[in-house]
């Protein structure tokens, strides 16, 4: 497993290599961005969009959080970090399409299935904050298919849904695919395979590429 000092290493190599191999991409993206993707992905060390869809730097604008999971919209102030980096990818970047891609084994679905052990209060209390996310969607799963050995899978495709559902909440996401200037998008990565499912629209199901 990597540490520390191997990063450290692999920024030499890095520098020495592909930097200077690419010096006029990296010279032209100091100038700035204009990425037309934003892909939502969890934060699991195993599933890395920049690698999955073999993307140069510049070409995604990447929100990466726990079960890949988006807030509904809120005006409370707070620190939205979501919300804010949503906003900015939108109405700033103008990206056309977002990807919403949760993934196979995935802690976040896994907790919100299990609970997270304690019952401490002070246990785990960002973590069980933000998986309540999927309150409404666990329990519908598990209503549905709570004996069956694919649940989790389930949920996971259902997390995908519920952070749809709740990027329309957002009025500047809402007008602009009603303008048809954004599409949203969900997929869903098997880490054992390396298979990518994709969301199709009218059935509203998986299908694998």
């Amino acid at each position: 497993m990597i540490d520390f000092q191997k990063l450290i290493m692999g920024y030499q190599r890095f520098r020495s290599g592909d930097w200077t191999d690419q010096h006029d991409r990296w010279e032209h993206l100091s100038k700035g961005q204009n990425p037309k993707v934003l892909v939502i992905a969890c934060s699991d060390s195993r599933v890395d969009p920049a690698q999955i869809f073999d993307t140069n730097p510049g070409e995604i604008f990447v929100i990466r959080v726990v079960g890949a999971l988006v807030p509904p919209y809120e005006r409370e102030l707070g620190h939205h970090g979501v919300s804010a980096a949503l906003e900015y990818a939108v109405t700033k970047l103008e990206v056309s399409d977002i990807l919403v891609m949760g993934h196979g084994a995935c802690g976040g679905i896994k907790a919100s299935l299990e609970g997270t052990g304690s019952e401490d209060e002070d246990d785990d209390f960002f973590i069980k904050s933000w998986i309540s996310l999927l309150d409404d969607a666990r329990d519908k799963v598990v209503a549905e298919h709570g004996h069956e050995e694919d649940v989790a899978g389930r949920l996971e495709h259902e997390g995908v849904r519920t952070s749809i559902a709740n990027l329309r909440s957002f009025p500047f996401v809402r007008d602009r695919e009603a303008a048809g200037k954004l599409d949203l998008h969900g997929a869903w990565f098997a880490i054992e395979n390396g298979s990518l499912h994709l969301l199709e629209p009218k059935s509203n199901e998986f299908i694998s590429l």
